[in-house]
């Protein structure tokens, strides 16, 4: 019943986008990017335990993870399947444009940069952002941004490394890292003193790496300086579609903060470690 269910949903879908003239094609399969690798939001693991999802392009390997978990629950409430593909994070964008992907559930900020190119669902987390050090580092008890300094690194085509690291006057900015994961090996290996990131991710990177610890100046004066779209994380869609986009939006509005932090103290608990 709840295949017939299913299949009805996508026919009206078609439908619907067909009557208004649209150039969406969507068969009640929802096909979401995001990097598997960029816990707790998202990563990769060898199986399905924890209800991971097949990854698609990516045969014996599943997906998990904060996006995995909100990715699912849209689908269910919409009675659509899921599939998850890996990419790369600067892929996600260029492949919600093409309609290679439906929407991208990345741990996107609405940056008025990626408005521009793409359409984004009411917020599905807040985020604000933070910094991480060792904590033996002198580093460890600063209590403001004007007390940082020395060599520091961030994701790639991230307002962490675009906006925040150019904020820091003592700062020593590095090479930009491509993943998460290698940001925090640099922190980890001592090839930087610290790192600029957003909460979840700091949060399930002191679960991998115990030895460092939290620098969140929220609330003070002595902070990064950010507007709201900077870090209200979104689900981009391709411009006008408007659909899938009220869909979502459907399932976002049920939600409040503390919903949203509730699934994703769940995908910290989960995490692979290390």
């Amino acid at each position: 019943m709840k295949r017939t269910f299913a299949v009805i949903m996508a026919l009206a879908m078609m439908l619907t986008l067909a009557a208004c003239g649209g150039s969406y094609e969507f068969d009640g399969v929802l096909t979401v990017g995001m990097e598997c690798a960029y816990a707790p939001y998202n990563w990769s693991q060898s199986d399905d335990s924890n209800g991971a999802v097949p990854i698609s392009n990516v045969p014996g390997s599943y997906a998990n993870g904060y996006d995995v978990m909100m990715a699912k629950k849209i689908c269910e409430a919409n009675g659509w399947e899921l599939e998850i593909k890996m990419m790369d994070w600067d892929s996600l964008v260029p492949a919600v444009q093409s309609g290679e992907i439906d929407c991208a559930i990345a741990g996107q900020s609405m940056t008025p940069k990626r408005l521009a190119q793409v359409d984004f669902t009411d917020p599905y987390l807040y985020a604000s952002i933070v910094c991480l050090t060792k904590a033996d580092s002198p580093l460890a008890s600063a209590t403001g941004i004007s007390q940082l300094s020395g060599r520091c690194t961030s994701q790639r085509g991230t307002i962490w490394y675009d906006t925040c690291l150019p904020q820091i006057t003592g700062a020593e900015i590095q090479s930009a890292q491509d993943t998460a994961p290698s940001m925090l090996m640099a922190l980890e290996t001592g090839a930087v003193d610290f790192v600029c990131t957003d909460i979840p991710t700091a949060q399930g990177a002191i679960l991998a790496y115990p030895d460092l610890t939290i620098l969140n100046f929220s609330g003070s004066e002595d902070d990064f300086q950010v507007a709201d779209e900077d870090i209200n994380i979104g689900i981009s869609v391709q411009k006008g579609n408007s659909l899938l986009k009220d869909a979502m939006n459907s399932v976002l509005s049920k939600m409040t903060a503390d919903d949203f932090n509730a699934m994703l103290a769940d995908a910290v608990a989960i995490q692979p470690i290390g």
